[in-house]
């Protein structure tokens, strides 16, 4: 296999993570100190795709952290005003940055409530690497995922996990797929067209945020015990629409499988959508994105595992950017369980085949999966070889360990925190009550090729063809790199 072909850059790729630690703005690209923890957002919108008008209000719910005689929100529109705690604002703007310095400072530890209004064209504000994806206007709306501040300003620190209710008013006849549950049932007319309204009442991070605007085929139905399963398809798919359709439709069901390894499934709601007009899968909070071009060889139940994994390990273990392996590793060790569930080849198996597959000497075994170079880094270390790492766990724990470490790893973590390593070796150590860098050392942070494969001396999976999946979830990973997943 080309490596070549796994390249991939870090800072483009969505989900992203010593002791557990704040991740600050500093930390994930930016330079702001946000001096305060976000509660709530609730988002307020009027969009025109004919002229790509969007106007906002939104309202922050917040506590600071310090004193704040002067913070900074994450935002790239024209502001109009700016309320801090029922009192007029001072407020500058300029490169993404929005510093408001409110008429008397907030105290540390005092309430922080912000209302913000807005009007501008967002699709002339390019995306990048420092603020996100940007806007992209489609042939009958827009589409915005990871990019928060195009459509509603948020704090800088990317692990702050908030709720947030969003109300969105468009032409009659586009839908709004935004996360969390729809409420009343669907559209309600407005003067100014239709009203979609959307609540997550989970903690997510911004940039798990969705909004879709468009000509969507849009599906509601009651899952799992009362979840709301939202699925929108566009309209545009074509030969695509059916493979889609037999993937993303089986989320409950995936869902289903995923709560039994990895604990009760985070959110009120569950779905997906899949557009032809983004290019690369993205775990939004509640629904992922999925390209449509991802099911071009057919159906591909082993994204959509991957991509609901994510709603763990990487909308609620939110690892800071160095340390993605603790989202990307779990998600694709995801799809081997996935392929063990359907017959298709045991995890065992498929982390055999994946540590068979190069030589002792192979460059891809060059870099670990904490900290990579960012200058030459591969997906191998981040997707297959984090993978590999959790089945040299599961080997050296057994099962019931093994899952009880998953699950509480997930069920401890903090809204305003990030992840790291540090914490996860410390945590399963704690759970199996015992040392383990016998297996941390070489499988993550080891620059070779560990001695001893991920099933033990005694336990090489006996398997002398590929397993059926291995080619499915290998594509997986190749198209996540090249597609900056």
């Amino acid at each position: 296999m080309d490596l070549s072909r796994r390249a991939f850059t870090m800072a483009a790729a969505l989900v992203l993570a010593g002791p557990a630690i704040s991740a600050t703005a500093k930390e994930n690209g930016g330079s702001a100190d946000d001096g305060f923890n976000v509660r709530h957002y609730a988002v307020d919108l009027s969009y025109r795709p004919d002229s790509d008008t969007l106007a906002g209000a939104t309202t922050i719910l917040g506590r600071a952290t310090r004193r704040l005689p002067q913070f900074d929100l994450h935002f790239m529109l024209t502001v109009s005003s700016v309320v801090v705690n029922n009192e007029p604002a001072t407020f500058s703007t300029g490169n993404g940055r929005l510093t408001i310095t409110p008429k008397r400072p907030v105290e540390h530890g005092g309430e922080l409530l912000v209302e913000v209004r807005y009007s501008d064209t967002p699709g002339t504000y390019p995306g990048g690497e420092e603020h996100g994806a940007g806007w992209k206007r489609t042939a009958n709306g827009a589409l915005a995922v990871f990019s928060s501040a195009w459509w509603y300003p948020t704090a800088f620190d990317v692990a702050d996990k908030a709720t947030r209710d969003l109300r969105v008013v468009v032409p009659t006849g586009l839908q709004v797929v935004a996360n969390g549950t729809l409420r009343s049932g669907g559209p309600v007319p407005v003067p100014g067209g239709d009203q979609w309204t959307w609540r997550n009442e989970v903690p997510q991070p911004n940039v798990t945020a969705l909004l879709a605007i468009g000509r969507y085929d849009l599906k509601i139905s009651t899952v799992l015990g009362g979840k709301q399963l939202v699925t929108a398809y566009g309209t545009d798919l074509g030969p695509l629409d059916a493979p889609a359709r037999a993937s993303v439709e089986r989320t409950p069901e995936i869902v289903a499988a995923l709560s039994k390894w990895f604990g009760p499934y985070p959110f009120a709601a569950l779905g997906g959508l899949v557009d032809t007009d983004y290019r690369t899968p993205v775990a939004t909070a509640t629904r992922p994105i999925y390209p449509g071009g991802f099911f071009e060889d057919g159906v591909n139940t082993s994204l959509v595992a991957h991509e609901m994994a994510h709603q763990w390990y990487g909308n609620g273990v939110y690892p800071t950017p160095n340390e993605q392996w603790l989202s990307e590793g779990f998600a694709t060790y995801a799809e081997f369980l996935w392929s063990e569930r359907e017959g298709q080849g045991t995890a065992a198996e498929l982390a055999q085949s994946n540590y068979d597959l190069y030589p002792a000497d192979h460059k891809a075994w060059k870099q670990a999966p904490v900290n990579p170079d960012p200058d030459n880094v591969l997906s191998f270390p981040i997707y297959e070889r984090g993978a590999l790492a959790l089945q040299a766990l599961r080997t050296r724990v057994g099962d019931d360990t093994f899952f009880r470490i998953l699950r509480t790893w997930f069920a401890e973590q903090k809204t305003d925190e990030a992840a790291t390593t540090a914490g996860f070796t410390a945590h399963a150590e704690r759970v199996a009550g015992s040392g383990l860098d016998d297996v941390f050392r070489p499988w993550i942070y080891g620059t070779e090729r560990p001695a001893v494969g991920p099933n033990g001396r005694l336990g090489k999976a006996k398997t002398m063809t590929k397993p059926k999946s291995f080619d499915t979830i290998d594509n997986n990973s190749t198209r996540f790199a090249a597609a900056r997943h």
